[in-house]
């Protein structure tokens, strides 16, 4: 048996090395931006002028801009189970939105026997990190670290504050039952850094009760505005992997409530009349600029062009709460009008993707599992998942639409898609299986303000089986 020096020795485990390396380079790294609470028409490429979105709209600019994109659920948790599984979550029993004390229930989460993203890009050779917010269980077998990423740094409930008591450096909006000395209304301090609100008729949750910032998981105290603080760490994270196939999840809590609006972001809207928009406006900038610091290091490390990258946000905008924009569709936050479940989603993978491209057909943040694996050279049977690969349509490749079906069912609330038509039953009360339904032709309507059930009572029938099928499942 040949006997290697150290120098050959050295130079035959390169070259056994070496095949290893030039498949690890060419896979993309994967960076998914979830949104939270984002209205679908509050962002520039979406048509909004009035709150510059210059960051995101470049990933549209350089990317894919998708009109009828939708998410699985009307609300945070919920949605986010159905993203990071690509499964329906109706079909695992996830059906309601986790808030307060029951993040603290051991029995609420996302069952440990469903394969999360992360722990599929594993077995394909990628370091996987989460940087925000978790909301899928606060107990120990629900952790994200335990869910298939190797790194967390955030916080595992539905909300977190900004900035803690007393909110320096920010402008804050509190709900509150009654307003400071009695009375409805409106209540601001003498400096206007701190604004209560009745206008919800209730208390602002007790976000942070039991909810601490944590790096893996452990506690760490954080002086940093929040959203500021995740693209640090996920700067830093990119610094640290740049050198191997990475995803990196960053669900920011930005926008949702409780609203804060760091006071160098405040400046730029003084013309905004309305304090409560004002706050929200500054939000949005802010998590604007997060994004671009991001792009930015992806630029700057050459890792850009073969980075994929999603931007989405996880539900519709509850437009009472925080003035978010659904505009021009009907409903929000908790609805299963397109309010409610169509979402602001680009693409972007300069590397195998034309950009500055709208996709029109209807599809599902369920396809970001499915069409991630696929780019990571790892995909999954069809049988495994819900989600499409959504490559060989955007590649021109497929022009079929991706999608017969979409279907939706939250709360005794129901909807299904079916190419233009939408069938949609906004009720809490049904009669055994005699559902009201209501049916609208979104190319006509995207609104959904004429109801045709009706008219076609037939297809409410047929669209109707469907959905029951897809329950019974």
């Amino acid at each position: 048996m040949k006997k290697f020096c150290h120098s050959e020795l050295r130079m035959l485990l390169l070259a056994l090395a070496f095949p290893f390396a030039l498949q690890a380079q060419d896979l993309p790294n994967i960076v998914i931006f979830l949104a939270d609470d984002l209205g679908y028409g509050e962002l520039g490429c979406q048509g909004n002028p009035e709150i510059p979105t210059p960051n995101i709209d470049a990933l549209a600019t350089n990317g894919i801009r998708f009109t009828d994109a939708y998410v699985t659920g009307p609300v945070c948790s919920p949605s986010r189970a159905g993203l990071l599984t690509g499964r329906y979550q109706n079909r695992f029993g996830y059906t309601n939105n986790i808030i307060g004390p029951d993040n603290e229930d051991p029995s609420l989460g996302l069952p440990p026997a469903e394969v999360t993203l992360a722990e599929h890009l594993l077995h394909a050779g990628y370091i996987s990190g989460i940087i925000g917010k978790w909301h899928q269980g606060g107990t120990a077998k629900y952790h994200p670290m335990r869910q298939g990423f190797d790194e967390f740094y955030g916080f595992l409930h539905e909300g977190h504050y900004f900035l803690p008591p007393p909110y320096k450096g920010a402008t804050t909006l509190l709900r509150r039952r009654v307003l400071p000395g009695g009375g409805k209304g409106r209540w601001i301090s003498a400096d206007s850094t701190l604004v209560y609100s009745t206008h919800m008729g209730h208390n602002e949750p007790d976000y942070d009760a039991d909810n601490p910032i944590l790096r893996g998981g452990q506690p760490e105290a954080e002086s940093l505005y929040l959203t500021d603080a995740f693209t640090r760490e996920a700067i830093d994270f990119i610094d640290r992997h740049q050198d191997k196939p990475f995803f990196l999840y960053l669900p920011y809590n930005a926008v949702h409530s409780p609203l804060q609006g760091a006071e160098p972001y405040m400046q730029q809207f003084t013309h905004i009349p309305d304090i409560h928009r004002r706050i929200f406006a500054a939000m949005l900038a802010n998590l604007d600029n997060s994004i671009g610091a991001i792009m930015t290091k992806l630029r700057e490390t050459g890792l850009e062009d073969n980075t994929l990258v999603f931007f989405l946000s996880d539900n519709g905008g509850p437009t009472k709460e925080l003035t978010s924009s659904n505009l021009p569709l009907r409903g929000g936050k908790g609805t299963l009008f397109e309010g409610g479940i169509r979402i602001p989603f680009i693409v972007q993978w300069k590397r195998a993707l034309a950009g500055n491209q709208l996709y029109n057909q209807p599809i599902i943040a369920l396809d970001i599992f499915a069409t991630a694996a696929s780019a990571a050279k790892a995909p999954l049977p069809a049988s495994s998942i819900d989600g499409i690969d959504l490559l060989p349509f955007l590649k021109g490749e497929k022009s079929d639409p991706p999608h017969e079906n979409l279907y939706w069912s939250y709360r005794n609330k129901a909807a299904l898609r079916s190419g233009k038509w939408k069938l949609v039953s906004s009720t809490s009360k049904w009669d055994g299986e005699k559902v009201p339904w209501s049916l609208y032709n979104l190319e006509q309507d995207i609104g959904e303000t004429n109801d045709l059930a009706d008219e076609y009572p037939d297809r409410v029938q047929q669209m109707a089986q469907i959905w029951m099928q897809f329950l019974e499942e």
